[in-house]
């Protein structure tokens, strides 16, 4: 009798805790939907229901011609192909330059190795602030201004935080799976290519998830590198809706939905991969 109270008594505070986290858990889940409930509520609405007190959340009428009207408004068309072409080929020379510096640091034996490891993460230090002016005046001195070039080219030298993300990542396969394929004839990169890569799909996929979502939404590289229209990201579309003597909040917004959704799309979709990445690089907690 005494047991079964203590274990009714156990249940009973379980299920207080868990209604505790979960309640939490939808609370907070609302305050951060929040924002985008009412960039998707401001985007339908009229121009003389932008700014009334009290807000008005759902519009009526819903304005679905702001869609349309935005999209027309900047040639967003083009700006989302110059996007995609940065994000894509900026994710490729992350995932293949990082990754390869990654092995090295990780899997190959090399005097001075944890040294230069700690130098490469010491550039994390520095603020891009600090190296703005100088990598401006480097790309000028070699002509890339108003090209893709500054903005993708540094891609494929590795980025700091993803080459220590795939270093612990590689730390956690056994040594003796790279040991038996140099028995068996097996060159450093065939063990890179053939080995290493296959078993390491969750942390690639979380470098090409942050290198294209930090592409994507990209304003002041592009500021700074582009000096034609034409070859404007979306991110600096977005700017045009600024105009002299006011702004077009309502296709401002109607755009910026448009935007964001492939990167909540793109986050869900990958989000199991995504996790498993971010836990088996020793990253969580």
């Amino acid at each position: 009798m005494a047991n079964r109270m203590r274990d009714h008594s156990l249940k009973r505070r379980e299920l207080i805790r868990k209604c505790v986290v979960y309640g939490l858990l939808i609370v907070l889940g609302v305050l951060f939907a929040l924002p985008f409930v009412w960039l998707v509520s401001t985007s339908l609405k009229e121009d003389n229901q932008l700014f009334v007190m009290p807000p008005i959340w759902i519009p009526n009428p819903i304005k679905w011609s702001n869609y349309r009207e935005a999209l027309n408004y900047i040639p967003f068309w083009l700006y989302l192909k110059n996007t995609l072409t940065i994000a894509i080929l900026s994710t490729i020379g992350m995932l293949l330059s990082s990754s390869l510096v990654a092995y090295g640091f990780s899997r190959v034996q090399w005097p001075v190795r944890d040294v230069v490891f700690i130098l490469v993460l010491a550039t994390m230090m520095l603020p891009y602030q600090v190296t703005m002016i100088p990598l401006f005046i480097v790309f000028r001195n070699l002509g890339w201004i108003g090209t893709f070039k500054p903005l993708i080219i540094p891609s494929f030298f590795g980025g700091p935080f993803y080459i220590f993300l795939l270093r612990q990542f590689y730390l956690t396969l056994p040594m003796e799976l790279s040991d038996a394929a140099r028995i068996d004839g097996c060159s450093e990169l065939g063990i890179y290519y053939r080995l290493i890569l296959p078993l390491s799909k969750p942390a690639l996929s979380t470098v090409a998830l942050f290198t294209f979502m930090a592409h994507w939404n990209d304003f002041l590289a592009p500021l700074i590198y582009l000096e034609d229209d034409t070859k404007y990201t979306l991110a600096l579309g977005l700017q045009q809706f600024q105009r002299q003597y006011g702004m077009e909040w309502a296709m401002l917004m109607a755009t910026s939905v448009v935007v964001t959704v492939p990167i909540i799309v793109l986050f869900f979709i990958t989000q199991k991969t995504f996790v498993q990445g971010i836990a088996l690089t020793g990253l969580k907690g």
